[in-house]
């Protein structure tokens, strides 16, 4: 059985949707990125993962620094993109990932673009051989726990800057352990 800790980007500079594409961490992040790396360090060393995007590696570089290690770069757990000819991302994003309002979205209503990030992702998770950290964002959180629980919204859980969700992986069978802390206020940034 592999335990797989899934890790929410730190609060980023800049706001999620909006116009700078790959913003860093702002220093709360940082800050968050910190406390993520000594919760981790309780686990025991794990191979670690990063989406490309800045604000993942910002948030992996304490933990596997602290180790005197490096981490690998993995596309597969990058933030969902949206289709180039949609004009407001923030908007598409909203439209397709409800988050707040009540609204509800399903995997089985999204077009095959989507469908294909998803099981990338999805078969990456499913084919770790070890321990990992993966450091990623909130949707494909959302993805991963979605699979483990077997439901088909597409906002599952609304994980917090820097929260650690705990799975297993075991004979491609994802097992939700504990979610991470969920967020109390404010924007998805």
């Amino acid at each position: 059985m592999i335990r797989l800790f899934l890790i929410r980007h730190g609060e980023p500079e800049a706001v999620w949707g909006g116009g700078a594409d790959d913003p860093g961490l702002s220093a709360a992040g940082q800050r968050q990125a910190e406390a993520a790396a000594e919760a981790l360090e309780e686990r025991g060393w794990l191979e670690v993962f990063s989406s490309p995007m800045r604000r993942c590696r910002e948030t992996a570089a304490p933990y596997a620094g602290g180790a005197g290690r490096s981490f690998t770069i993995e596309p597969r757990v990058s933030e969902v993109l949206s289709p180039p000819d949609a004009p407001d991302r923030r908007a598409w994003l909203l439209e397709n990932f409800p988050w707040r309002g009540g609204g509800l979205r399903f995997w089985s209503t999204l077009g095959p673009e989507l469908h294909a990030w998803r099981a990338d992702m999805l078969g990456f998770v499913r084919g770790l051989g070890q321990d990992c950290a993966v450091f990623t964002h909130f949707i494909a959180i959302n993805v991963i726990v979605g699979a483990a629980l077997r439901r088909d919204e597409t906002i599952i859980c609304k994980p917090a800057y820097a929260s650690i969700t705990e799975l297993t992986v075991e004979r491609d069978a994802l097992t939700l352990v504990s979610l991470g802390e969920e967020m109390q206020t404010g924007e998805v940034r």
